[in-house]
């Protein structure tokens, strides 16, 4: 391995509202199953980076942190970010991992879906990486439970990024995220309410947090993260509900005529906080997240790629 990966992105560091580190990966994807021998479309896949490519959609300077590999699939991955508007300079290309892959084989008797990750240049990510995202002097971090699935050395950069005694005081966000299938054997209730408690903003589906602590309830798993500043009990399509120091607001989902889910939570994501950068009340930061997860869950993608006048919409139906 070599100890000195390339940029993938090139020009003059620059301040960011919010950086986003984790890996994202290339999708291939059909409607057919695999075992027909069909064409397959290439696309990406990054909780993360969703998340950076929706903020800069609703109009802040956001950066995602990662490494590709230096092949066609790291460029496609990195170019699609670049061109949905986010800052990729902070992206090493590994010269010896590859990139992550996974393959939606959903078609007919298809085996659904097959993830090639093990060894991927993002698996390499370290607490060494920390330094791109303090170079960027975000106001926010934003984080997943992902990564710290990927590898020892990956779950060293996550803790090392939520220590509140290093970095620039920039607010820590957490999603957690849990993708059973990425943990195997290992047990990540633990980890991820260890990680969770050491952020300032977490976000978690009532579902995964039934599953991982055994807390039905948002005010169950309030119960668990009492010393969370910012806690966001998501319910589906029931609505949201944020715990901080003032109490308890819920915010319904408004009705939305599904085309595809994956994204939506990343897209929440995005929306609570461009709410908490742009200063607006809890009830409005609610509101936006769930505009801007409404906007993907009516799309076929998975990322907010949005015009002003989307953002505007967008904002405007969350009242800010």
């Amino acid at each position: 391995m070599s100890e000195h990966p390339t940029p993938a992105g090139s020009g003059p560091t620059s301040s960011a509202d919010a950086v986003c580190v984790g890996e994202t990966m290339a999708v291939l994807a059909s409607a057919e199953a695999l075992a027909a021998g069909t064409k397959l479309i290439v696309g990406t896949g990054g909780a993360e980076s969703n998340v950076a490519v929706a903020l800069t959609a609703l109009g802040h300077t956001a950066a995602w942190v990662s490494r590709v590999g230096d092949d066609p699939f790291g460029r496609i991955v990195t170019g699609a970010v670049a061109g949905c508007g986010a800052d990729v300079t902070g992206v090493e290309v590994d010269p010896e991992r590859p990139t992550g892959l996974y393959v939606k084989d959903t078609g007919p008797g298809g085996a659904g879906v097959l993830y090639y990750r093990a060894g991927s240049a993002a698996s390499a990510l370290s607490a060494a990486d920390a330094e791109r995202v303090w170079a960027r002097d975000p106001r926010v971090i934003h984080l997943s439970g992902i990564t710290p699935a990927l590898s020892a050395r990956a779950a060293a950069l996550v803790e090392h990024l939520l220590d509140r005694r290093t970095g620039n005081g920039a607010l820590r966000s957490f999603d957690v995220n849990h993708r059973p299938a990425l943990w195997g054997a290992r047990t990540a209730a633990p980890v991820l309410l260890d990680l969770a408690r050491r952020a300032d903003v977490v976000f978690v589906g009532r579902d995964e947090a039934e599953r991982l602590w055994g807390t039905p309830a948002a005010e169950d798993v309030r119960a668990v993260l009492p010393e969370v500043p910012v806690l966001v009990v998501k319910d589906a399509e029931h609505g949201a509900t944020c715990f901080d120091s003032e109490g308890a607001v819920f915010v319904p989902s408004p009705p939305v005529d599904v085309v595809e889910a994956v994204g939506a939570g990343d897209a929440f994501a995005a929306g609570f906080l461009s709410g908490l950068l742009d200063g607006l009340s809890v009830e409005q930061r609610l509101g936006l997240g769930h505009a801007v997860a409404g906007a993907v869950l009516r799309s076929p993608g998975d990322v907010l790629e949005a015009l002003p006048a989307d953002v505007a919409r967008i904002r405007g139906s969350a009242g800010a």
